[in-house]
């Protein structure tokens, strides 16, 4: 068996092998993703590294834009009904439900989500997700990488379509990521180069040639081709603490170019050159996917993956709707062959002078174009209804369109129950490949800041769990809602028939429940301590207000017998009367 050549066991060789690799993978979804580009999304895409928006028409084959605007709609939707700026979309608890209702505990877990409610809005995360949310419901898979950044705690990079390629570990979730992308001369000096303290110059080491080059020849808005791979690290090493030997590795390396320390790479010989290496002890990509089918990397079976046909039929056909009607104003035209060196004309209001001849006729259409418009605005609008239909837009377009800040879950269930039913599938695997891990990434970052306060003692070493209250989620918890409000419903009807079977209900943990349903902040709901300490007080206040009533009784009948008429014949001188008569008889 021959031996592996030696350049095959460079890293940079292997991340080379790795990117082959993973081309072929993603061969089989590049002609889809390029239709649903030409027809919905015709700017977002980069399927080749120089591709770029520079004023050029991308949309030459989009007539009806209806998908491009239902796309939007679906954005919009997510972005308010999911992860909303707006109004609180999360909440931290623990999976012990005693334990979250500990005054400490409840404390905490509201102080620390109100400040990673605080970073989400101070970092660009807000601005990224819709562009998430676009790619996910057109293409099906939506790639977000999160960086840690001194300034804004976290720093996000949504992945356009077509610059990335993914792979997943055996449990099926994403752990690899290649990506490639541009940078000039400039912004790769700036983001990887390294200067000395004591002289201030630029550590040339990690570069090519070719950028020290158009460095030094002042071209710095050369374009330069970089490649990134974030994968596991087969060097992991839990007990070194240099970045490079965490859990996931980091390489940042130009693309086809020639290092300093060898002759060329990518012409077989060795090459070990790169911008930058780090480590993450997590992966710090979020990889939300519509729906994964078997084996499938990426997402399918998105909105825009089932409008696909309809809205190529759209365009056609309002194509052929455009061609009817200028063959209607504007008709191929047949005339005499006396007329044909003639100045003749037919604009509106010209004048063309001929010889009338029997038998012949003026200018006169080629044919008869008898285009019936109704029919075909009815199969338009069909096609149209069909493809809002698949991105949800009668649910989203009215979470777009309700600017009312109080709009409840109720509300949407009542009338849009069968969408929510549709889309709980799509909510789990967000919640598991976007949201999950975007607060967990985001806390490990916070606490490595020192941003998040000291846990109290009954959460040290315990598990911390994410609730989403936002409207879509608890739209999605509307079920428990009414089975609590029946409960009580019918046990109020029992109630009135006997008195006794109120003390069935535990009215406290109900409200606890109702509350955790419909997203009420902590601090609105008291804790079983709280109220427990509020009942003894109204107890004892009670009490002491009775003891008062009965003393100020009882001195309000001495007062009374203090003040009584002695002088005549009552029943109290009788009785008088009688002790003294008493008396005597026993001496």
């Amino acid at each position: 068996m021959a031996s592996t050549p030696a350049n095959y066991n460079t890293k940079r060789k292997r991340h080379d092998i790795l990117r082959g690799q993973l081309e072929t993978e993603r061969s089989s979804f590049l002609p889809q993703w390029r239709d649903l580009a030409d027809y919905v999304l015709p700017t977002r895409p980069k399927f080749q590294i120089t591709e770029a928006n520079r004023g050029t028409r991308k949309n030459q084959k989009i007539i009806n834009s209806h998908a491009t605007q239902s796309a939007d709609t679906l954005r919009s939707g997510m972005m308010s009904g999911i992860t909303s700026p707006a109004r609180p979309w999360f909440k931290l608890s623990t999976p012990d439900p005693d334990m979250a209702e500990l005054g400490s505990v409840k404390y905490w877990l509201d102080i620390t989500g109100r400040r990673m409610a605080d970073v989400f809005l101070r970092s660009n995360l807000y601005n990224v997700l819709p562009q998430v949310y676009s790619d996910l419901g057109v293409f099906g898979t939506a790639p977000l990488l999160i960086e840690e950044d001194l300034d804004e705690v976290i720093r996000c990079y949504s992945l356009p379509i077509g610059s990335y390629m993914i792979a997943k570990d055996s449990k099926g979730r994403v752990n690899t990521l290649f990506r490639e992308f541009r940078m000039t001369v400039r912004q790769v000096v700036e983001e990887f180069a390294t200067r000395n303290e004591r002289t201030g110059e630029i550590d040339w080491s990690n570069f090519s040639t070719h950028i020290r080059e158009q460095w030094e020849q002042s071209s710095t808005e050369t374009w330069v081709d970089i490649c990134h791979v974030i994968q596991p690290n087969e060097e992991f090493d839990p007990k070194r603490l240099e970045s490079k030997y965490k859990r996931f590795q980091s390489c940042y390396f130009e693309r086809g170019t020639t290092g300093p320390k060898s002759q060329g790479y990518f012409k077989g010989t060795d090459s070990e050159v790169y911008l930058r290496e780090k480590g993450y002890d997590y992966f710090p990509v979020l990889c939300p996917r519509w729906e994964v089918t078997g084996e499938d990397v990426y997402g399918t079976n998105c909105p825009g993956m089932k409008a696909i046909g309809d809205i190529k039929q759209l365009q056609l056909m309002e194509k052929r709707v455009a061609q009817a009607i200028e063959k209607m104003v504007n008709p191929p035209m047949v005339g005499p062959v006396s007329l044909r060196n003639s100045k003749v004309s037919i604009l509106p209001g010209d004048t063309t002078y001929a010889d009338e001849r029997e038998g012949q006729k003026g200018f006169r259409p080629a044919h008869e174009v008898n285009f019936r418009t109704v029919e075909v605005d009815q199969k338009i609008e069909k096609i149209e209804n069909r493809i809002s239909r698949c991105f949800y837009e009668d649910l989203f377009l009215m979470l777009a369109n309700d600017n009312r800040s109080n709009i409840t879950a109720r509300e949407i269930d009542e009338r849009h129950e069968e969408k929510l039913l549709a889309l709980g599938p799509v909510l789990e695997q967000l919640n598991q490949d976007l949201l999950d891990p975007l607060i967990k990434i985001t806390f490990q970052i916070m606490n490595a800041q020192g941003l998040v306060p000291e846990p109290p003692e009954e959460l040290q070493g315990q598990d911390v769990k994410v609730e989403y209250i936002s409207v879509m989620a608890q739209a999605q918890k509307l079920i428990a809602i009414g089975g609590l409000e029946r409960t009580l419903q019918f046990a109020s009807q029992i109630v009135a028939i006997n008195p006794d079977a109120i003390h069935k209900i535990d009215c406290d943990q109900m409200i606890d429940e109702y509350s955790t349903s419909v997203g009420v902040a902590a601090k609105v709901i008291r804790t079983d301590e709280d109220a427990a300490a509020i009942r003894q007080q109204l107890a004892q206040a009670q009490q002491a207000q009775a003891k008062a009533q009965m003393l100020e009784q009882a001195t309000g009948a001495a007062r009374n017998l203090s003040q009584a008429d002695m002088s005549g014949d009552n029943a109290l001188t009788r009785l008088m009367d009688t002790a003294k008569a008493g008396s005597l008889v026993g001496q």
